[in-house]
């Protein structure tokens, strides 16, 4: 016994046995060397293991796994069963990994965080939304982001985070098919961050010195050429040297944090002595700088008044007498401080919000103003207007791509020194940071600068606002803005083709598998030019705060699904659920869903829907077309405890019989190569299935668990012609030391729990007349036995070759149903799911019954047309007169006439000694021979004339052979039972031959078997009978419940 194991292991998985041809990743859980018999015994020789030799090519020692663990680097994707295909790609990367927390996180993430909406619109957000207003939204989004980073801490500590980010972790929680949405979701938002920056970097350079009109006129008209110049050189830049834009990060950081310290100092600096800088009003409207020298109407010169220029633009001359403007002639001109300083006590004024429409003039709030309302608005050219319509959820999208950029620090994961340690840290660490900044200068632009400089979106004197603010020198704000803009589109033009050639080479999305392609050294070429040219449609636009919303759709689809996988995760509770990072919670994680998913849909409710269907057609194509991949996620956790529950919940009890539906088990045969005898059955259980119930295609093989696994492994494959025929199901296979036990084991065993098959289709058994098939038939039997004591529904499809394949179509034709007897309703629930099915659509339904001469046949044909009718179900129904001695003892359906037919008793079993002679010619031990010794009951069976020919004749004028002689049974009434069933079988023939012959298929009841088993060969004769002549015929049989119910 021992020797037949080894030699098992040896030919299956010893050295010489030929694998997949792929090589395998090199792991330390694995050792890879195929040493030698004698290599092996000079290898552990001394070390006591020689019990353990023969299991060392798959169990390595201890003290090997272990310093193979502490050493090891080379898991550049994952574990092996997950990532085989990446790692024949890529080689084992060095062990080195110089980053720590601060360089590799927390940097990376600053300067990804910090970017142009700060220096751009931050002052804006607050003019308009007040401080109060513009709090609550940084406050909102920061929140966001830091329970985001904390569902990201806990996935980057559960095991290794290769390079990847974000796409990585979403895919290997969720599943290739949420980690390929979210992963181009979270592509083509860093692509049009990447936009969002250039335009920024544009607006700051073209605009400079201009203000009001002709600084829009400047972003109309120049922006898009100016934007693709620099998208193109940017593209250029990443192309040849990507090496450099890495390099110059701490260079564009650096700008970043002087300019910011540069704000704070000048806040410092207005508490001490603010700087001069004055803001003209016409009443309490704001003026452009442009459009006056001094701020005044009138100035006295060597005691003479002369008119300034900003009188020369409200009236029509300089003269003290010209006719000016209404509103300037009404109100006074004000020169107040555009920035008093932060103890100046602004911040009460500049607490609450004003959202404004478009083309509005700026007003100063608290100053009086002397507005006639039902005069024209004129010189409207010389106020500033408001730049853009502004409301509350305008402001959340403007802003929030202000605080993305946290995924940066697992971006890198695969350089960092301790990633498990230094990611939590470093992202909460840069996302406190960059919050309490943010949250900082909303209170302190709101406590130093006057609301109508606030309000303006662009520029004030031809200075960035926020410029005006620092110390020393405005140009701080406007070199640190502009390299802070370039760096952060050279990092998203850098970081995008990445992430797009990461699920490229994954194969989740064929059609992009063009773009995991690129230079030899790796440098993703044609995913860099899909970027750009996306990039492109962003320059387009030409518009800061229509780009915003865009990206900020894509990030916050990303960031809640990242929550999403978090919660999922904890909740699932499954085992390799271990992450180092403990301080995370489901709550937490269901928190930061719901809030990315209502800023969603508050930043811009049609681009949320938008994004979502994006998301949701690249799921469902990658659902039908990509490649599967089985990457543990979390999906497939919830399918294993959604089943759980429901399978506990289906153990409550059985279901009602609205509920019902066939939940079949296929009992198939298969040849010596393992291929299905029969396929045309599971064509059938397909056309059955509009039901929606379990299937189960059971197999049987003969032999022991041990000798015959592998033949039972190629059996399984089943599941291919499963798939061909779209039959949506499980296969199972069981081996048995003969084919009677194995199927009967499939009948005990198949399904799960509540998930059981309640009804068994079997192929009825060819040949079975031919001595060597004889066995098949009794366990076809045996098999109706046991459905029949398991209440089971039996399906017994015969001359399966000739029904159709799912491929066919009937045109026109009928499915006729002969109910003999009450089985439940399968014979009615059967044909209307046939019908449901393209093949069998156009088939109308008969449905034929039986009544003796005394019942009322019109009476029974109205009854049945009122059953189908509250059955909700068509068909032609006819009725069908049997003489009482023409049928064997059985019963109408009492649903229908309430009456039962009583038992035929003939005085003498009539039967044709010719023909149940040559019916069981080919049956020497049949029980009815003329040749056996004795009947059924032990007796002796003797056989002589009776009766007439003129009775034969009218009785089976089907058979010519039927018109010779009458035979009377006059013992054993054993006999007189089988020649009845065989007279009721050979009657029923004659009436379904004559009214179906031409039916597409026919249904009728299967009667019961045999008490015991010395009759079975009389049973098989008698169903061979009534069966006759006709081309494909579904015999059944209930299983003993109602299965159909007229309520709704």
């Amino acid at each position: 016994m021992l020797n037949n194991i080894t030699d098992c292991e040896e030919g299956e998985g010893g050295p010489n046995s030929q694998g997949d041809g792929n090589p395998k990743e090199s792991s330390p859980f694995i050792n890879s060397s195929a040493a030698s018999d004698a290599e092996k015994s000079q290898q552990y020789d001394g070390k006591n293991m020689a019990l353990f030799e023969e299991e060392m090519d798959t169990s390595p020692m201890v003290s090997s796994l272990l310093s193979s663990l502490a050493n090891y680097s080379n898991l550049p994707t994952g574990s092996k069963e997950h990532e085989e295909e990446e790692n024949n790609e890529e080689g084992a990367r060095p062990s080195k990994k110089p980053l720590g927390t601060l360089m590799g996180v927390y940097l990376p993430c600053i300067q990804n965080i910090f970017g142009v909406i700060l220096f751009l619109r931050m002052t804006w957000m607050v003019g308009i939304g007040g401080v109060f207003g513009s709090f609550v939204i940084v406050f909102m989004c920061c929140s966001t982001t830091m329970l985001t980073a904390i569902s990201m801490s806990a996935i980057a500590t559960n095991g290794v985070v290769p390079a990847g980010g974000s796409y990585y972790m979403i895919s290997r929680s969720l599943g290739p098919e949420f980690g390929g949405a979210v992963g181009i979701c979270f592509y083509l938002g860093t692509t049009f961050a990447g936009a969002m920056y250039i335009l920024g970097c544009i607006e700051i350079l073209l605009i400079e010195g201009l203000e009001g009109a002709e600084a829009e006129a400047a972003l109309l008209n120049n922006m898009r050429v100016y934007g693709t110049i620099v998208l193109s050189l940017m593209a250029l830049v990443v192309f040849v040297g990507v090496k450099y834009v890495n390099k110059l990060a701490l260079l564009f950081l650096a700008c970043v944090i002087l300019s910011i310290l540069a704000v704070y100092a000048g806040v410092i600096k207005t508490a001490i002595d603010p700087p001069v800088f004055p803001v003209c009003l016409l009443g309490n409207r704001t003026l452009l700088s442009k459009g006056y020298d001094v701020c005044a109407k009138v100035i006295e010169i060597d005691n003479e008044t002369i008119t300034t220029k900003l009188w020369r633009s409200f009236c029509d001359s300089e003269s003290l007498n010209a006719t000016c403007d209404e509103y300037f002639t009404n109100n006074n001109v004000t020169e107040i401080q555009g920035i008093p300083g932060v103890t100046s006590g602004i911040l009460a004024e500049n607490l609450f919000g004003n959202y404004l429409e478009k083309g509005v003039f700026l007003e100063k709030r608290g100053l009086a103003s002397d507005v006639d309302p039902d005069s024209p608005i004129t010189s409207s050219n010389r106020y500033v207007l408001s730049d853009i319509t502004s409301f509350f959820t305008l402001l959340v999208g403007i802003y929030f791509p202000s605080v993305t950029g946290i995924m940066a620090g697992s971006n890198r994961s695969g350089d960092l020194r301790d990633a498990q340690k230094s990611i939590p840290i470093g992202t909460i660490a840069a996302i406190t940071t960059t919050s309490t900044v943010y949250m900082s200068c909303v209170v302190l632009f709101g406590a130093c600068i006057e609301g109508v400089v606030l309000k303006r979106q662009v520029r004030v004197s031809g200075n960035l606002v926020i410029g005006t603010l620092a110390w020393p020198s405005p140009w701080v704000i406007v070199f640190g803005s502009f390299f802070s803009t370039c760096g952060a589109g050279l990092q998203s033009l850098t970081g995008a083709p990445r992430l797009l050639q990461a699920i490229s080479r994954d194969g989740i999305i064929p059609f992009l598998r063009v773009f995991g392609h690129g230079k030899a050294n790796g440098e993703p070429t044609w995913a860099l030019l899909l970027t750009a040219s996306i990039c492109e449609i962003g320059i387009i636009i030409a518009s800061l705060d229509a780009v915003a919303p865009i990206l900020s759709m894509f990030f916050l689809m990303c960031y809640m699904f990242v929550n999403l996988a978090c919660a999922l995760q904890t909740l699932l509770r499954t085992p390799n659920w271990r992450p180092r990072f403990k301080f995370y919670h489901w709550a937490l994680s269901f928190l930061g869903m719901s809030l990315c998913l209502s800023l969603m849909f508050i930043c811009s409710w049609y681009y949320a829907i938008v994004a979502m269907g994006i998301a949701t057609c690249i799921y469902k194509y990658i659902e039908f077309c990509g490649a599967e991949k089985e990457w543990g996620d979390g999906i497939r956790g919830i399918s294993l405890s959604a089943a759980r529950f429901a399978l506990m919940r289906l153990e409550e009890g059985p279901p009602h019989t609205k509920n019902w539906r066939p939940q079949i088990l296929v009992l198939v045969s298969v040849d010596a190569d393992q291929n299905v005898e029969q396929p045309r059955l599971l064509s059938l259980t397909n056309q059955l299935k509009a039901g929606k119930g379990l299937t189960i295609v059971g197999t049987a093989v003969q032999g022991t668990f041990l000798d015959n696994y592998t033949e039972a492994q190629r059996a399984d494959q089943v599941h291919t012609l499963m798939e061909m025929e779209r039959v949506k199901g499980f296969s199972q296979v069981v081996i048995s030391s003969n084919l009677r036990d194995a199927t009967s084991h499939l009948i005990q065993v198949g399904g799960l729990g509540g998930l059981k098959h309640n009804t068994v289709m079997v192929s009825w058994p060819r040949n079975w007349k031919q001595p060597e098939y004889h066995q098949q038939f009794r366990n076809f039997i045996e098999v109706v036995r046991e459905t029949t004591v398991a209440s089971m529904a039996l399906l017994v499809p015969k001359n399966i070759s000739s029904y159709p394949s799912n491929g066919e179509r009937f045109t026109e034709g009928h499915i006729d149903v002969w109910w003999i007897v009450h089985d439940g309703g399968m014979l009615m629930l059967l044909p209307f799911l046939l019908r449901q099915h393209k093949v069998w659509r156009k088939c109308k339904m008969r449905i034929f019954t039986v009544a003796q001469l005394d019942d009322n046949s019109i009476q029974m044909k109205k009854d049945l047309i009122t059953f189908l009718y509250h059955l909700r179900i068509d068909a032609v129904v006819e009725v069908v007169e049997l003489h009482d001695s023409d049928i064997s003892a059985t019963r109408v359906s009492p649903l229908l006439t309430g009456v039962s037919f009583l038992p035929f008793t003939l005085s003498h079993c009539h039967v044709m000694a010719q023909l149940i002679h040559s019916k069981n010619a080919s049956t020497p031990t049949s029980p009815t021979s003329p040749t056996s010794p004795a009947g059924p009951a032990g007796g002796a069976a003797t056989w002589t004339d009776n009766r007439g020919a003129d009775k034969g004749k009218n009785l089976f004028a089907a058979s010519p052979e039927s018109q010779t002689r009458y035979m009377t049974c006059t013992q054993g009434q054993g006999n007189q039972s089988d020649v009845r069933r065989m007279h009721t079988a050979m009657r029923l023939n004659e009436l379904i031959m004559k009214k179906s012959k031409e039916a597409k298929l026919v249904l009728l009841n299967m009667p019961g078997p045999p008490k015991n088993r010395v009759g079975n060969e009389n049973y098989m004769e008698f169903l061979e009978v009534l069966t006759e002549g006709l081309n494909r015929v579904l015999l059944v049989r209930g299983g003993g419940r109602e299965v159909i119910t007229i309520y709704s």
